[in-house]
C-alpha cells in the first residue's frame, strides 16, 4: 500500500462507518502492533493520526483458534463461524468491517458479505497474497461507488449480486 493522507482519511471514514472491526488472529496482531497505543514522537506524520486514534479506539472482534485471550478494545470468536457472524452483523447497527485475505474467503464462502471494498494501488509487486484465491463459487458483484485519489489509486466499493 502506498501511504498517503487521502487514503488514511479514507480508511478513517470507513472505520467510522461501522460498529466493529472483524479480524483474524494474523491481520489483528499486524494491526495491534502497528496501531495500538501512541506513538513515540516523529514515529509517524501527524496525518496519520486520526487513522491511528480511530483504529485504537474501535471495538474488534477476533476470529482465532489458536489466540487465547486477546485485549485493544477486542473480544474473541470461536465455534462456528457463520453462527458467530450472523449473530454479530444482527446486533451491529452500522456494520462490521473485515480486513485480510483468509476471513473475507471464508467469509465469501459463507455468504455473509454485504458490501466490497477494493482499493487499487498503481503499484506491481508481483508477490504476495491473492484475494478470494480458491473460492469455490463465482460471486457477482455489482459496482456501487469508485473514488480515484492523487496517488492513483482507485477505491472500488460493490455489492453482491443476489
Amino acid at each position: 500500500m502506498i501511504a498517503d493522507e487521502d487514503l488514511h482519511r479514507h480508511a478513517v471514514e470507513n472505520l467510522e462507518r461501522a460498529d466493529a472491526l472483524l479480524f483474524g488472529r494474523v491481520i489483528y496482531e499486524m494491526m495491534e502492533a502497528a496501531w495500538r497505543g501512541p506513538a513515540q514522537p516523529g514515529a509517524r506524520p501527524d496525518w496519520m493520526e486520526p487513522f491511528a486514534r480511530t483504529i485504537d479506539a474501535a471495538k474488534k472482534y477476533v476470529v482465532s483458534s489458536t489466540l487465547d485471550r486477546v485485549d485493544w478494545n477486542a473480544e474473541l470468536v470461536r465455534g462456528n463461524l457463520g453462527t458467530a457472524v450472523q449473530q454479530l452483523k444482527r446486533e451491529s447497527g452500522k456494520g462490521l468491517l473485515v480486513g485480510g485475505v483468509t476471513l473475507p474467503l471464508a467469509l465469501a464462502e459463507l455468504g455473509l458479505i454485504d458490501e466490497y471494498e477494493f482499493v487499487v494501488h498503481p503499484r506491481l509487486v508481483g508477490h504476495g497474497p491473492t484475494l478470494f484465491a480458491g473460492l469455490s463459487k463465482l460471486v457477482d458483484l455489482k459496482l456501487v461507488s469508485r473514488l480515484e485519489f492523487g496517488s492513483g489509486a482507485v477505491a472500488m466499493r460493490y455489492e453482491p449480486r443476489r
